[in-house]
């Protein structure tokens, strides 16, 4: 899935869910250092990750480095920088780098940013999607639980800049959860999105482990049902990251409460422990598991999902507006 060093920037099933098995598949187990916890010992081959090149991504990171942009893209040292890049997609950050909550697959900064906002902001980030020359962007921030509306506003306004300064651009926003708040959920749709994105993180019986405490699975989804009655033209999207000991059953289990939320796309990506600090990661699952969750989660009538081992929130996102818009 697309990702900052942010709760969704980090972050996958024949069932090797326990220790036995994944010895089996990985052969051999380590302690974890602080926790007792298994860890798998080390990354699989197709965790391996190429430097990014080509014409299209050398163009965009001079523009980025000229003109001090910041994007999560290269933040957050993502995988697929140079495929996204060179399709004409990135993931902006918004609002800082501080955040208000602290969840445990996270590696982003925690603390107050004190109502901190820089009001300049919406026109750099529109200025910077004109001159990428970008056809899909993607907002992404941390959780501002110091601002009365978590940010909505200030998305709606970012969003609304770049509809006047690149109006080719579509636009998908992967917000907090704005604590529930419908009303901030509302105003960031109202600015006129192409997919409205919220992550559920991990399956239910997990998300107490892995999330800080304010933010919740039922919430998640209570926020992305609300969007899609809010605003049914707008596509819907959410994403789990898989090797933090979910079983399948967990993971369908999972499929099927986004569907009953009304959401549209699903992107599954592996966990990757940013620090021996965070969570470790219980299993690597393998390309051709993801390829099987894929295909159950096209069975339950996604519209789309994406799964991969070096899949991030919003990889490729342009792709899935492309074909939902052909109709395919």
């Amino acid at each position: 899935m697309s990702q900052p060093p942010t709760k969704r920037a980090l972050q996958s099933g024949e069932k090797f869910t326990t220790p036995e098995g994944i010895r089996a598949v990985h052969g051999g187990m380590r302690p974890n250092d602080n926790t007792g916890r298994p860890d798998v010992a080390r990354k699989p081959p197709w965790l391996r990750i190429r430097l990014p090149s080509g014409a299209r991504y050398e163009a965009v990171h001079d523009i980025v480095k000229s003109h001090k942009l910041h994007t999560v893209c290269e933040e957050s040292r993502c995988p697929n920088i140079a495929e996204c890049w060179d399709s004409g997609t990135a993931t902006m950050m918004l609002m800082g780098s501080v955040c208000t909550r602290a969840c445990r697959f996270c590696a982003v900064s925690t603390g107050n940013p004190h109502g901190w906002l820089d009001p300049l902001e919406p026109m750099h980030v529109a200025d910077a999607v004109a001159l990428m020359k970008l056809k899909y962007v993607v907002l992404t921030s941390v959780d501002r639980d110091d601002l009365a509306d978590g940010g909505a506003a200030h998305y709606a306004a970012c969003i609304r800049m770049i509809h006047q300064r690149a109006p080719q651009t579509a636009v998908e926003a992967l917000t907090p959860d704005f604590s529930g708040n419908q009303t901030a959920v509302a105003a960031v749709l109202d600015a006129g999105l192409a997919t409205y994105a919220q992550n559920l993180e991990t399956v239910e019986r997990l998300t107490r482990r892995v999330r800080d405490p304010r933010a919740g699975y039922a919430q998640t989804l209570d926020v992305l049902a609300f969007a899609k009655r809010h605003a049914p033209q707008t596509l819907t999207k959410t994403s789990l990251m898989l090797g933090l000991g979910e079983t399948d059953a967990e993971i369908e289990q999972a499929f099927d409460d986004m569907r009953g939320a009304g959401v549209d796309i699903v992107t599954l990506g592996q966990y990757l422990r940013p620090t021996e600090h965070h969570l470790p990661v219980e299993r690597f699952v393998t390309p051709d598991q993801f390829r099987q969750y894929r295909d159950l989660a096209l069975a339950k009538g996604f519209v789309e999902a994406v799964s991969g081992p070096l899949v991030r929130s919003s990889y490729r996102a342009e792709r899935v507006l492309e074909r939902n818009n052909a109709g395919l």
